[in-house]
């Protein structure tokens, strides 16, 4: 098989080796699925995507997304870090939008620029779709919490924009930073819920000029704890529009996440109700750090 050509990138990264890192294989349509999966395994990263082909197919690329267990018809960093890759190395020239043609559909991204660099990308999620309401006494143990660290006025529950995540609302920082994962305990409870991962976040900050800190745990997917995750944010944005968290005016939030595992990450939210449905924008900034050939 000929050398395959990859990139890696931070996404939702202020600094070089921060954020979430992805890897990005360009003119991969060649590639079967379960070659794809060896790939990304191998590289072991949260995710690592794949670029069918560098022409356009109804207005966007066809990519597929994969973790080291499995193949996801959606991911947040992903579809930012491909994006990025796509306008750098396949464009090669300044666009406002470039499309990904994935699983859930087509989700646009679009560029703002500083220089005719990009500087920070913003991706479109589906609406929100709310699931099961969940209890305290039932996370509280798989989180190895006290029911005091909860933030009662809001419900434990399952959003999807694609992939479907438990959100879970915390009073502080610190019982953020507690979280203790039981293994025999999650494993159980999500066994019969349509999200397996859990999204936890509350409304202390490191960062003054930013309104949440958030921790993401996926197991189920070979990832103990995630750095940055566009698709669980994009969930809570949903999440924070419905409830009203923030008031009913359009949401703008920057979320930290990833401290707890070295990797800090900034993530930027938007939301807001159009009539019934809500429109879900999550946003950040990606920095090229390698590149590469798999022989």
């Amino acid at each position: 098989m000929p050398p395959l050509s990859f990139y890696i990138v931070d996404v939702f990264a202020e600094t070089k080796y921060a954020g979430n890192p992805l890897a990005v294989f360009t003119d991969a349509g060649r590639l079967a699925t379960e070659q794809m999966q060896q790939i990304a395994k191998e590289i072991n990263f949260s995710e690592t995507t794949f670029i069918l082909s560098s022409e356009e197919q109804n207005g966007g690329y066809d990519v597929r997304i994969f973790t080291p267990v499995k193949e996801l018809p959606f991911a947040g960093h992903p579809t930012l870090g491909t994006a990025f890759i796509l306008q750098q190395e396949v464009i090669r020239q300044p666009v406002e939008r470039v499309a990904l043609n994935l699983k859930v559909g087509q989700i646009p991204v679009n560029f703002l620029y500083q220089d005719q660099t990009p500087d920070v990308l913003w991706m479109q999620q589906n609406p929100p779709e709310f699931g099961s309401v969940l209890s305290v006494d039932q996370l509280a143990p798989v989180l190895g919490l006290d029911s005091s660290d909860f933030d009662t006025r809001f419900p434990i529950q399952e959003v999807s924009t694609g992939v479907p995540f438990i959100i879970v609302p915390l009073k502080t920082l610190a019982g953020l930073q507690r979280i203790k994962i039981n293994l025999d305990r999650l494993f159980p409870l999500v066994e019969k819920l349509q999200a397996k991962e859990i999204f936890v976040f509350c409304p202390e900050t490191r960062n003054s000029a930013n309104q949440f800190s958030a921790r993401m745990f996926a197991h189920s997917l070979g990832i103990p704890e995630d750095p940055a995750t566009g698709s669980a944010n994009g969930c809570f944005a949903g999440y924070l529009m419905h409830y009203g968290y923030l008031g009913e005016a359009p949401l703008e939030a920057r979320v930290e996440q990833g401290h707890e595992i070295g990797r800090p990450s900034l993530l930027l939210l938007k939301a807001q109700k159009v009539e019934e449905k809500i429109n879900i924008f999550v946003g950040g900034k990606v920095i090229k750090i390698a590149c590469g050939k798999f022989v």
